[in-house]
């Protein structure tokens, strides 16, 4: 993971808009079962998905497993209450939010601890401060940001060596064949400063699937979610037909092609993919270690240009 010792899996298993929700836990438990005995060892979670019910859940499967054989990750920004204290990035809600998803997840530790989005309401100063101080406490491992613009990565480490503080280490981009905007400055700045990169939504919410090639079905998260139905266009559609083409001929699926597409970049650490069925992870896992030669990288350049 960027410039540190950490080594995460390729692929890596996120609780967004799954678990402790529209996913029970018997199936959320079998998901992270296939995850880990195919070799995953990231798992991406955050105080706000499902307020804290995605934590729980992983919490309740941790229990008995050996703690030190995962990597960890939660996430600190969002609003968990109506008290005007309890969001944002200022010191009070750093410090208490990472005990409570501490005590969620059954565990004196987080290996990640992303600042979700960028905070203007708090001086980067006194963020940089508490990630810090977490890290030097020992309740966090390396601490992150998550949708972050360049020049803002900067700025925290850029702080944080001028104090001789516990810089970040990670940023957490949305990222896929739709959405390239990481490519320009924040994949550059993150590799001057010595960050790994995870991206999530690496499939577009399903969009880059075959789910929606005939139509929206009944009961698909397009039906309800703004954020699929932005990419969900005529066009779109199109280029997912013949990317897939293309991915039925290299012996993948489209999701597979998706997934292997974001790792061609070194400096991308691994892949947050979402589920709501275990098989789902095993084709998912699959990706890891497909290369993709520079004629398939040409055509697929051509289709998404």
């Amino acid at each position: 993971m960027g410039r540190t010792g950490l080594k995460l899996s390729e692929i890596s298993l996120g609780g967004w808009l799954t678990f402790g929700g529209k996913v029970g836990d018997e199936t959320a438990f079998a998901c992270f079962d296939a995850a880990v005995e195919n070799g995953v060892n990231f798992i991406d979670l955050a105080d706000a998905y499902a307020r804290g019910n995605a934590e729980s859940v992983f919490g309740r499967w941790l229990k008995g497993k050996k703690r030190s054989d995962f990597v960890i990750s939660s996430k600190v920004y969002w609003p968990m209450s109506d008290n005007i204290n309890d969001r944002g990035l200022s010191r009070k809600h750093i410090m208490e939010s990472v005990e409570a998803s501490l005590k969620r997840l059954g565990t004196d530790y987080l290996d990640l601890y992303f600042c979700h989005r960028y905070d203007k309401g708090t001086p980067l100063e006194e963020t940089v401060r508490a990630m810090s101080d977490l890290v030097q406490q020992g309740k966090v491992l390396y601490w992150g940001t998550s949708v972050w613009e360049a020049d803002q990565i900067k700025d925290a480490v850029d702080i944080s060596q001028r104090w001789l503080g516990y810089q970040p280490y990670v940023e957490q981009p949305c990222y896929n064949m739709l959405d390239r905007h990481i490519e320009e400055s924040i994949i550059p700045t993150c590799a001057e400063k010595g960050l790994g990169i995870v991206v999530w939504s690496p499939l577009a919410q399903g969009v880059l699937t075959t789910k929606y090639l005939n139509g929206i079905p009944e009961g698909a998260r397009a039906t309800y979610s703004h954020w699929i139905q932005e990419d969900l266009t005529e066009e779109n559609i199109e280029r997912v037909k013949k990317l897939n083409v293309i991915a039925g001929d290299l012996g993948l699926t489209m999701p597979q092609l998706a997934l292997a597409w974001i790792l061609r970049h070194p400096e991308i650490s691994s892949v947050i993919t979402g589920a709501s069925r275990p098989e789902q992870v095993e084709e998912n896992i699959r990706a890891s270690g497909v290369k993709l030669d520079e004629d398939a990288l040409a055509e697929i350049e051509g289709i998404l240009a």
